[in-house]
């Protein structure tokens, strides 16, 4: 695990992801078991444990919340993942249930089993085609190919958020903010591969005043931004004149945040260009892989409320 960090940190474009499945009865065919596979990412991941005793929550919102139960003195709700994902899991089997802490919340899913973890490089992920997300209500950021199987990349940030959508992370930004930011005609390019978040932070930005381009990973980033530095460099112009900040997701199929952070940093002309990382998986222990290669800011989405005040505050200290 160590060496992972190492690459990590460096912005070489690597992750590891637990690679796990669910079986159901296959009843349009011969019904046989069918197994389909999933991928999380290790980092989202605290442990892997047998199913516990569980304990019934009051009202609950979907029947996919199967109750909750003690995990060293936390509560943790578990949630059947095969119900969120339309599938109907083989209940005789020896489930697994993943607990995971993403957004500074900690949730259970159970699965049918674990395969291994497996450490690849984002190029190897592809993003789901228009008609896949649509077919699969934008549940699915990623696709692999691993060992001859397809496994698919669960937004399970958007599952969770489904399952309470009375959960609204966003507030409308101080007045005398927006009238700061419109007045300077501010540019933001964002970055994320989830439709729900790329939405959400673009709409956040707008209400702040900002102008927005939105890009669905590192790689479609990555090329706005040469593009804007090649019409800059013609024009004798400055990167300012097309965009001010970036603001950008960490896990995202082709090329990740923080290698993107690390192409930004590396290149004398667009150096000075602040980057603000906003993940799910910004914790105090994985803080510091984003240091590494040079992020200016790091926030994680359950403090997106702070994102327009933040990103506000990098441009200033920039001096752009």
């Amino acid at each position: 695990m160590s060496q992972t960090n190492i690459l990590l940190e460096s912005g070489t474009n690597e992750l590891e992801i637990v690679e796990f499945y669910i079986d159901e009865v296959d009843n349009v065919h011969d019904g046989s078991t069918r197994r389909s596979y999933y991928g999380i990412n290790v980092a989202k991941v605290v442990e892997i444990i047998r199913l516990p005793e569980l304990t019934d929550m009051p009202d609950a919102a979907n029947d996919a919340v199967l109750g909750a139960f003690d995990l060293r003195s936390e509560i943790i709700p578990l949630i059947d993942l095969s119900r969120r994902v339309g599938k109907s899991r083989i209940e005789d089997e020896a489930p697994k249930v993943i607990v995971t802490e993403f957004n500074k919340i900690s949730t259970a899913f159970l699965v049918s089993g674990v395969t291994r973890i497996h450490r690849i490089s984002w190029e190897q992920v592809e993003a789901p085609s228009r008609q896949v997300s649509s077919l699969t209500a934008n549940s699915i950021t990623g696709v692999v190919k691993l060992e001859g199987r397809i496994v698919f990349l669960l937004d399970l940030e958007k599952i969770v958020a489904d399952l309470n959508p009375d959960m609204d992370l966003t507030d409308m930004p101080e007045a005398s903010l927006v009238d700061k930011i419109e007045k300077r005609q501010l540019k933001a390019l964002i970055s994320d591969d989830s439709t729900m978040i790329r939405r959400m932070i673009g709409q956040m930005l707008e209400d702040a005043g900002f102008r927005v381009t939105r890009t669905h990973n590192g790689k479609a980033a990555w090329d706005k931004i040469v593009e804007w530095k090649a019409k800059a460099d013609a024009e004798g112009a400055s990167i300012n004149d097309y965009v001010d900040i970036v603001v950008t997701d960490i896990e995202m199929p082709v090329m990740d945040g923080h290698n993107l952070t690390k192409r930004i940093k590396d290149d004398h002309e667009l150096r000075h260009l602040p980057v603000l990382l906003c993940s799910s998986i910004i914790t105090d222990t994985l803080y510091h892989k984003g240091e590494s290669v040079g992020a200016d800011d790091q926030i994680s989405k359950a403090e997106i409320n702070q994102l327009a005040e933040r990103v506000f505050k990098l441009i200033e200290e920039a001096g752009n």
